[in-house]
């Protein structure tokens, strides 16, 4: 059982409290979560009904609701993040766009370029590559950072990067502006841990069988660890189905628009798996109501290293503009920088 405190509540209520749950014979923990005061109720816990009119008490929620602080029941509101210029969570549309992985600096000053053009605030790619045969191309590491930061900085861009793991924390969150969590880590309990120590934006992924409640737990961990700006991504789940790389779940966005106060990306790159399918997937996805886009691009997808066959050619990704131009105030939404 947690138990969320009044704001108002005093020192005369919470001892009254302790004693009522004493005298039930309850183990409890007392923590502060975003200036709210939650006890956790362990072994003998009185009823939930009872437990919501104790003294002080503003609500009690179940274990079953244990993404407390990624749920609206400390936090109504949407949360709106400033990323830059631009703010991802409110009526602004995040854009994130850039290759699978960085190859080389021809490579990555094209696609800054066509992200810029195409009114996206953020150049993705990864110089740390996780992949599901150990001998696909595994990035450049070190260099490919460099490369990355160089060219996001050349275009006013931000620059997000995914971390694989602990080890590769310090190196990555001194460089990205944004770290990303890929779907194989997503219960990465040690990592989420260590992301909840920074104080950079974490962009957590789908796992590819995860429930929606799984999802927000992960989340939970960055949060709980005093990291507040998290955004989660929707990328398709594996199903039965072989002809698509997985199945984009937009029922998910809508969902997790309603269940938690964080910002809800989708990458629609990674759940078609195929270019001619991405484009569409990507419309409705801002037309379901996500509070932003992550997509693949490359200057020549026959010759990328890594998942040529999703990757957008630089002038689809500004025929996309023009798209999302005219769906997303249907959505209450725009796309662009903070004026």
């Amino acid at each position: 059982m947690l138990l969320v405190l009044k704001l108002s509540a005093g020192e005369e209520e919470r001892a009254a409290l302790k004693a009522r749950l004493d005298a039930t014979g309850a183990v409890y923990r007392v923590e502060n979560h975003g200036g709210r005061e939650v006890w956790s109720l362990h072994g003998s816990v009185p009823p939930i009904d009872e437990c919501a009119g104790l003294p002080g008490v503003e609500r009690a929620l179940l274990p079953g609701d244990g993404y407390l602080l990624a749920s609206r029941a400390l936090h109504p509101d949407p949360t709106e993040l400033k990323l830059g210029n631009t703010i991802v969570g409110g009526k602004m549309f995040l854009l994130a766009a850039g290759p699978c992985a960085v190859e080389s600096k021809e490579q990555m000053e094209i696609c800054a370029k066509a992200a810029k053009a195409a009114g996206a605030a953020v150049l993705r790619g990864g110089s740390f590559k996780p992949r599901t045969s150990p001998y696909s191309f595994q990035g450049l590491g070190a260099e490919g950072l460099m490369i990355h930061r160089k060219a996001a900085d050349a275009h006013g861009l931000l620059m997000m990067s995914e971390v694989l793991d602990r080890q590769d924390l310090p190196a990555v969150g001194e460089i990205a502006d944004i770290l990303q969590v890929g779907s194989r880590n997503m219960q990465n309990f040690p990592l989420l841990k260590e992301l909840g120590k920074q104080a950079k934006p974490v962009l957590l992924k789908r796992g590819l069988a995860a429930t929606r409640e799984e999802f927000l737990l992960a989340a939970e961990y960055v949060l709980a660890g005093g990291n507040s700006r998290v955004m989660l991504c929707e990328r398709g789940v594996r199903s039965f189905d072989p002809a698509l790389r997985h199945t984009l779940d937009l029922g998910s966005v809508v969902l997790l628009k309603q269940m938690t106060h964080l910002p809800v990306l989708v990458d629609p790159s990674h759940a078609a798996g195929r270019r001619e399918l991405v484009l569409p997937m990507a419309r409705a996805a801002a037309a379901a109501g996500a509070d932003g886009l992550m997509l693949e691009i490359h200057p020549d997808p026959a010759r990328a290293l890594s998942d040529g066959p999703q990757a957008l050619l630089p002038r689809e990704l500004m025929a996309l503009k023009a798209d999302l131009e005219r769906i997303l105030p249907v959505a209450g939404k725009s796309l662009g920088e903070e004026s």
